[in-house]
């Protein structure tokens, strides 16, 4: 069983839902981002999604886009990325799972990020271009390696292509609450509970909801429904306001305190 999965039962056993933070790998810069992984670890995070910087995120907003250009500006590589993640295991064994597009994968070689994501520490991997042919292979060859594929779906999603996704997906299932690209919103999409609703009746797998959460009463929200809630551009928005600062980690600790609803604060770990 995975480090996601035994998470998602530990959640199950205490009657809570979970938290995803997401962070881009590199910034500001992989020190600095190593701490913010580690300040999210101890402050309630269930799993880590760590973006990998991309020159062309499509499915991101104008939030996420900058900072993975700040990280690429700092020369972040898969290869620094992997090194920032096995000192992070050194100190914590929250769940770890790389949100990328398929390009920088495949530069890379597919079978290459495989074996040293699993040799790094990293549970899981989610690609938000993989579709079909696409995704059914890198399922394989990352359950190969106990890897979870982490798949998305969106409103617009048919029931025809749920089936195909939810069938190579493992660890959770990320369901899109809304239709366009990554940023916080002062509302949830309604959609998003439909969506779920769908899933749930094409899947077992854990279903987290992202795109748009950025308060802790979204959060709550989120979770009547869903069995976790998923906030990106909320926190990285904080990471680029405290640069100029230079208290970045503690910025970002503060933010995700407030943030969480109190029955979230955190617990024993796996």
């Amino acid at each position: 069983m995975s480090r996601i999965a035994k998470r998602f039962d530990f959640l199950r056993n205490e009657g809570r839902k979970g938290f995803i933070p997401f962070v881009s790998a590199g910034d500001p810069n992989l020190e600095i981002s190593k701490e913010i992984v580690l300040a999210l670890a101890e402050n309630g995070a269930d799993i880590i999604e760590l973006g990998v910087p991309f020159s062309d995120p499509m499915a991101d907003g104008p939030t996420i886009q900058a900072s993975s250009m700040r990280a690429l500006e700092c020369g972040v590589n898969l290869n620094e990325i992997f090194a920032m993640v096995r000192s992070v295991r050194e100190r914590t064994d929250v769940p770890i799972v790389l949100f990328s597009y398929l390009n920088p994968l495949y530069r890379y070689g597919m079978n290459r990020l495989a074996t040293e994501a699993a040799e790094a520490g990293v549970d899981g991997v989610l690609v938000t271009d993989a579709v079909d042919e696409d995704a059914e292979e890198i399922a394989v060859l990352l359950r190969g390696r106990n890897l979870d594929l982490i798949s998305l779906i969106a409103p617009t999603t048919s029931d025809e292509r749920l089936r195909s996704i939810c069938s190579n997906a493992s660890g959770f299932v990320y369901a899109v609450s809304r239709a366009g690209v990554t940023g916080a919103r002062s509302e949830t999409s309604s959609a998003a509970e439909a969506l779920v609703q769908r899933a749930r009746s094409l899947t077992d797998l854990p279903i987290a909801v992202g795109f748009g959460i950025s308060t802790a009463d979204q959060i709550e929200d989120v979770w009547r429904y869903a069995d976790a809630a998923v906030v990106g551009s909320a926190i990285v928005r904080e990471v680029e306001a405290s640069i100029e600062n230079g208290n970045t980690v503690e910025h970002v600790s503060r933010f995700v305190q407030a943030l969480l609803p109190a029955i979230a604060k955190p617990s024993s770990r796996i």
